[in-house]
């Protein structure tokens, strides 16, 4: 997975006279635009750089939609970080879905059309979101020596063969309890999939035996008992909340689950994904929501050994090692972390769960640079919803650790107290549910995440 220097250098030299836009002579500031092959990209420049380029990597585009070029999440964080002198840039990637190769290679030639353009960086840092976290992750372990650090945000962290495994478990244990008719690998219909997949769900929130059921599943996959961002986190005891919650997170992620994995299917030649070997029953008594499951259960008056039997014994799915080659390739961890890294996760997540950041914790504190990894956390429920301070305070830290050569104070109070220092201009945003922007306060917290259910990294045997 590694380039040598020669080859990236011909690799980005290919990728600046691959017929682009004429290039202005060092462009001052504003807006640019431009084509490398099937992506394009977008450059800001700020009216004083300071001669440090952030690279964003942006998530993950359904294949079912557009894919237009960012450079940065929010235009708020955005606008701060060019009033403080930084340049961003972003590419689209060539294409669409797990787009993760795509993205090496394109945000790898956009180094190089900036530089060209613009002037070469004196540091670069890449950043990213969702599928653009994993991104950000696979760009500073594939070619160190580009970056002097990175911010990976609610990334896909544990690897794209331990998330896929992840969501083969919630489609295995959909199919056991609610129907055996679906598709959980090797789909020709996604479309089609997908709507009955989400029918069967809907189907099983609305009685007790259904919501027991789907309970069971989202523990099999740690997905959290809390969505609204907008809503406090359900008490420990509250199960009903919990399972309505986790049945609108099964219903969100179903268009990975059921449908998108298609295209990931696509791209890798066959099924990278398998539950071979895995013993459902210890994945359950290890879940984190294992006390809500057992209460609905017997509530409804099911028997919860039987479900588990039955989960357990339906027939296993293998995965094409050609497939799992690829997606091991784009990408799994190795460990080793040759630039300051920080993470920023909510702890509320059922899309990317922070058990992520868990996974990839762990892989690093068995390699050689375990001290260039820093982990925050957010108590908030959904995906990538961080307000702008939270994100300039992460930012903030990251630029003092590359300066100074130390992380500076990250507990929750020194980076709540920083986030609020910003002001009440970054401290809000429209979060999902939100008819209007609202003021929101820095919401750190000080957390350590559950093991991912099924980690895989570069340490790990393939099957």
């Amino acid at each position: 997975m590694r380039r040598t220097a020669a080859l990236l250098a011909l690799v980005v030299f290919t990728a600046c006279t691959q017929g682009t836009a004429r290039f202005e002579t060092r462009p001052g500031v504003g807006a640019y635009s431009g084509t490398i092959g099937a992506a394009t990209y977008l450059v800001d420049m700020p009216a004083h750089w300071n001669h440090t380029l952030l690279l964003y990597s942006h998530g993950y585009a359904a294949p079912t939609g557009g894919n237009p070029a960012s450079d940065a999440g929010d235009d708020t964080t955005k606008q701060w970080l060019l009033d403080n002198g930084y340049a961003l840039a972003g590419s689209s990637y060539s294409g669409t879905g797990w787009a993760v190769e795509d993205a090496f290679k394109d945000q790898v030639a956009l180094l190089g059309v900036f530089a060209g353009r613009f002037g070469k960086p004196r540091r670069t840092i890449a950043w990213g979101h969702s599928l653009g976290g994993i991104i950000t992750a696979g760009l500073v372990q594939l070619h160190p020596d580009l970056f002097s650090g990175a911010l990976a945000m609610c990334g896909v962290l544990a690897g794209g063969i331990a998330n896929w495994n992840g969501a083969l478990d919630l489609a295995f244990a959909t199919q056991a309890l609610l129907d055996p008719q679906l598709r959980v690998v090797r789909i020709t219909d996604p479309g089609a999939n997908l709507r009955r997949a989400r029918a069967d769900l809907t189907a099983a929130e609305a009685t007790p035996q259904g919501q027991a059921r789907l309970a069971l599943i989202a523990s099999l996959g740690d997905l959290p008992g809390w969505f609204s961002p907008l809503a406090p986190e359900p008490p420990a005891g509250d199960f009903r909340t919990q399972v309505k919650n986790q049945a609108s997170w099964e219903i969100f992620d179903s268009a990975y689950v059921f449908a998108f994995r298609a295209e990931l299917e696509q791209r890798a030649g066959g099924n990278p994904s398998w539950n071979t070997g895995v013993d459902y029953r210890q994945t359950f008594a290890a879940a984190p929501g294992r006390a809500e499951v057992e209460g609905l259960y017997g509530a409804a008056g099911l028997d919860l050994q039987a479900d588990l039997d039955r989960v357990q014994a339906s027939p296993r799915i293998s995965a094409d090692p050609e497939a799992v080659r690829y997606l091991d390739r784009n990408i799994s961890f190795d460990g080793r972390l040759a630039v300051p890294m920080l993470t920023l996760h909510t702890t509320g997540d059922g899309l990317v769960v922070v058990e992520n950041e868990a996974a990839y914790a762990d892989v690093v504190a068995a390699g050689p640079d375990a001290t260039q990894l820093r982990q925050l956390y957010v108590h908030r429920a959904n995906h990538c919803i961080f307000t702008p301070a939270e994100q300039i305070a992460s930012f903030q830290v990251l630029f003092d650790r590359i300066e100074n050569g130390s992380w500076g104070a990250t507990a929750a109070l020194a980076m709540t107290e920083r986030a609020a220092a910003l002001g009440g201009k970054y401290n809000g945003g429209s979060l999902p549910g939100s008819a209007t922007p609202i003021t929101v306060p820095p919401a750190f917290i000080d957390f350590k995440p559950p093991a991912f259910p099924r980690q895989f990294d570069s340490r790990s045997a393939k099957p």
